[in-house]
């Protein structure tokens, strides 16, 4: 007697268009909508930070547009990649994705410490030692992250996931130039948890469940963020005499 075996009610012909259209393009879309919002908020603040500043910024400024730049540029890439099921490509290239997020995170250290030292000592701006922890934060947020997605490379499910997150923490820096402000203190990760919850939703959409990288990683940089707000917003002694410092 013949077997038959159960069709699967969620196979992907069955879905509907918008779902299967979701599922293939969403990661690509998350990764010109993030080109966008960077290109819009930087937009505001380039040419007199860095084009054509009153007072000569730090070189390794320009190191660091650059190295952020080719990033956002290498993830829609990578993107289309595997949009075209260029897997093998995708795979070869990751190597100088590994080298580029390797020196992000140097220069995202280095970068946060010398602007600091530039605005409290050049521009005389005391504000600087109470912001440190913001740019501090999000860059170990962005190692944690992009070595996690190293570690997972191969396991699709959690690298893709692993490396949206990473690279929507990078967009805080994006939203904080935006032309307006949303209550309370450092309100540009409202932004940066907007772009992580596109990704939940799709997984609600696509795949009827949340993903364990979400479900383990929210909670945490919900609880972080809430954190830096406080250090941020209270200014602790104790934070005030690590910063300074650090900053030196």
């Amino acid at each position: 007697m013949a077997t038959t075996y159960p069709t699967r009610v969620n196979s992907a012909a069955s879905r509907p268009l918008p779902v299967r259209l979701l599922d293939k393009y969403f990661y690509f879309f998350m990764s010109l909508l993030v080109a966008a919002l960077v290109i819009y908020g930087f937009s505001h603040t380039v040419n007199g930070n860095l084009f054509h500043p009153r007072v000569p910024r730090p070189t390794l400024l320009a190191f660091h547009a650059a190295c952020f730049s080719a990033w956002v540029v290498f993830f829609i890439f990578q993107s289309a990649l595997i949009r075209t099921h260029n897997v093998r490509l995708h795979r070869l290239t990751g190597w100088f994705g590994a080298a580029l997020g390797v020196t992000m995170v140097l220069l995202g250290y280095s970068i946060a410490v010398v602007m600091a030292h530039f605005k409290l000592h050049t521009l005389h701006d005391n504000f600087a030692v109470q912001f440190l922890i913001v740019p501090l934060f999000d860059i170990t947020n962005f190692t944690i992250l992009f070595t996690l997605a190293i570690l997972w490379r191969r396991k699709p499910e959690f690298h893709r996931r692993l490396i949206l997150l990473a690279t929507c923490d990078l967009t805080s820096a994006a939203f904080g130039r935006f032309p307006f402000d949303f209550p309370p203190p450092l309100q540009f990760y409202y932004g940066v948890d907007a772009l992580i919850v596109l990704g939940v939703l799709r997984d609600l959409i696509v795949n009827r469940r949340v993903h364990k990288v979400y479900l383990y990683t929210l909670p945490i940089l919900a609880a972080c963020q809430c954190a830096v707000v406080y250090v941020f917003t209270h200014t602790p002694a104790w934070w005030m005499r690590i910063s300074q410092s650090i900053i030196g």
